[in-house]
């Protein structure tokens, strides 16, 4: 496909940005929108994967059909068979009348399941009938009926993940990801943020008709270096909120802190090659936060032993191999000693104890627990600072008390 045609779909709707990774996402998009194959769009909360379900739509034979967006994880699950499958009158209690569910409303046309991970196990299977055979039935009804329609689902939750823990049907997830589609989050794209900063500000310059708000350099860099877990509805809901509550239209980059609260100049390092797939980007800052203090610990704990061996007069070299250094020291207090021999390199009781006080556990999952328990007892179980304090979202700490049984 043609630059000037991915150029006119940005525009059509309203699409900023220069990113490699978008540009790769759109081209996808464009070339399977002709076919009828179902789609899987996945990215974080906030990246737009609506606008791309309504891309796919607009530029395929389905275009003047019936398009629906359907949030999964807004419908209780007691309702969803009945919203997606339509029931019958009588089925269950309160329906007074039969009802059409958006697979036989949407006939022809598309439909977009956004996440579609949070789907009940029971409509799981009804789903993955009406992809493989076209077929569904209403609840409480037993006439089979047919419909004709393309599924573009998305989702920010890593998928093989949860196949894994058994939340979502393995083949539920390859029939929707014939056509995989990655959009990049706003970190991934840090050439766009200030492309995108500058749309938003004009535009609401625009509807409130006021004078439109500039950046100074400073605070340009920290937009950008802005780690923006909210992603492009974050960073506009920002550009709003300056846009109207400032009364300088030069903003500098202590005003705009003041609306980056958790900003923070430190990047941790991230692994080369293909992006981690964890269910939450701020979960791998906060392993790479823990490995990193496992890592200073690690070096603490060589700095006692070398200090205990420099004791005793053994030589230590850390470019030699002295995996025989502890049979070694054995011997000679078995032969020069009537001490109780041991095997943790410590001459004394007192000095054992104190060699296990600093062999802390190296298990990342105990090291992640502590770093939660002494944020929560330093913010005294506030958890909202607590989890600014470990550079992570509120649901991901409460999940992470949850899956480790933490109180208070």
């Amino acid at each position: 496909m043609s630059t000037i045609n991915l150029q006119e779909i940005k525009n059509r709707f309203g699409i900023i940005g220069v990113s490699q990774a978008l540009d790769r996402a759109l081209e996808i998009a464009i070339q399977v929108s002709p076919t009828d194959l179902s789609v899987l769009i996945t990215g974080e909360s906030g990246v737009g994967k609506e606008v791309f379900s309504k891309i796919i739509h607009n530029n395929s034979p389905r275009k003047h059909h019936n398009f629906i967006a359907v949030n999964c994880g807004a419908i209780p699950e007691g309702t969803i068979d009945s919203e997606l499958f339509g029931h019958e009158k009588g089925s269950f209690t309160g329906a007074s009348e039969a009802r059409k569910g958006y697979f036989e409303v949407v006939d022809g046309g598309t439909i977009f399941l956004d996440e579609v991970a949070e789907l009940p196990h029971g409509t799981q299977v009804r789903l993955l009938r009406v992809l493989e055979t076209g077929e569904f039935i209403r609840v409480g009804a037993s006439k089979v009926q047919k419909t004709n329609v393309r599924v573009v689902a998305a989702t920010n939750v890593n998928m093989p993940l949860a196949i894994e823990k058994g939340k979502f049907r393995e083949d539920l997830f390859y029939r929707l990801n014939t056509v995989p589609i990655r959009i990049p989050s706003l970190r991934e794209r840090r050439e766009d943020i200030n492309l995108l900063f500058r749309k938003f500000s004009g535009d609401f310059a625009e509807k409130y008709r006021i004078p439109v708000i500039k950046l100074t350099p400073e605070a340009a860099r920290i937009l950008e270096n802005y780690r923006w877990p909210g992603n492009v509805r974050q960073l506009k809901n920002v550009a709003e909120q300056i846009s109207i509550l400032e009364k300088d239209r030069l903003i500098s980059h202590e005003v705009l802190l003041k609306y980056l609260p958790d900003y923070s100049e430190r990047h941790l390092p991230v692994l080369a090659g293909t992006p981690l797939q964890d269910e939450n980007p701020a979960d791998r800052e906060f392993m790479m936060k823990a490995m990193l203090d496992m890592r200073k610990e690690l070096n603490e704990l060589k700095l006692v032993v070398r200090n205990m061996v420099e004791s005793k007069h053994i030589s230590f070299d850390e470019n030699e191999d002295n995996s025989a250094f502890l049979p070694v020291q054995r011997d000679y207090y078995t032969q020069n000693s009537n001490m109780p021999v041991n095997y943790s390199g410590a001459n004394s009781i007192e000095e054992q104890e104190h060699v296990e006080e600093t062999e802390e556990t190296l298990s990342l999952t105990d090291r992640e627990k502590e770093l939660i328990e002494k944020a929560l007892q330093k913010h005294r179980g506030k958890r909202k600072n607590a989890a600014a304090e470990l550079g992570i979202s509120e649901r991901t700490l409460y999940r992470k008390i949850k899956e480790y049984d933490i109180k208070g």
